[in-house]
């Protein structure tokens, strides 16, 4: 039976406050709290700037023994470099992810909505990755969804995103021993939350593909009003019915 781990992309967000964390609760104890209430996390904000070693090492110290972190690459790395002479920037991100130790959970690698299909590109990036460190590729643009690049990724033993936006959904589908689903939000993006029968349906689709897989990872990243809280524990509830 696959294991479920089931989230939020971020979890700094001072709307936050009094929907979620208790008023007077210091900022440097709301990953303590979050993490009483959910198994992982998918850390963004290292998307935007590598995080110190000193965050890595205190997130790590301040989450539960069984925490896990999905952690999300650099944007120097996807978006700048956009896969290509990036073994540097990777070797030296990767440096401080493992800080997480066993708590460190996929690391993802999200692609910009205009770069297309280039299998060749992606074939020699996935050849430079840690093979033993787990690795999710977020494809924005549908050129990508293809059966020779789902190949790829099996060949590298690498895990294909599964994403929901209002602009492009993915297939669901398995490359590795794991899923990972991302929920960005169905309407207006990261700013709308999903019905309870559009959680019931995807629950139902994912729990049809999960008998394959040994994990299953999913965030939501409709962080506005703490809608990805809410749709978070809904489809967990779905997940243990």
């Amino acid at each position: 039976m696959a294991y479920y781990l089931i989230g939020t992309s971020g979890w700094h967000y001072d709307d936050w406050r009094g929907i979620f964390y208790p008023e007077k609760l210091p900022k440097r104890r709301w990953l303590e709290f979050y993490a009483s209430h959910f198994n992982t996390l998918e850390l963004n904000n290292s998307f935007y700037r590598l995080p110190s070693k000193d965050a890595f090492k205190n997130w790590y110290h301040t989450s539960p023994p069984d925490f896990v972190f999905s952690v999300k690459v650099s944007r120097f790395i996807t978006h700048v470099k956009r896969l290509k002479d990036c073994a540097d920037a990777v070797g030296n991100f990767m440096s401080r992810a493992r800080l997480l130790k066993e708590k460190l959970g996929p690391l993802l690698y999200q692609l910009p909505p205009g770069m297309h299909r280039d299998d060749e590109k992606l074939a020699t990036f996935l050849a430079g990755l840690p093979g033993d460190l787990k690795h999710v590729l977020e494809f924005r643009h549908e050129s990508w969804f293809a059966e020779d690049v789902f190949n790829l990724l099996r060949r590298y033993r690498a895990g294909f995103c599964v994403l929901d936006m209002p602009s492009l959904t993915a297939p669901l589908l398995a490359t590795t021993d794991f899923i990972y689903v991302r929920f960005h939000s169905r309407q207006g993006l990261y700013s709308s939350l999903y019905t309870d029968d559009e959680m019931a349906d995807w629950a139902e689709k994912i729990q049809g593909l999960a008998g394959k897989v040994a994990s299953v990872y999913i965030y939501f990243n409709n962080d506005f009003a703490g809608y990805a809280l809410e749709n978070a524990r809904a489809i967990r509830a779905f997940i243990e019915k």
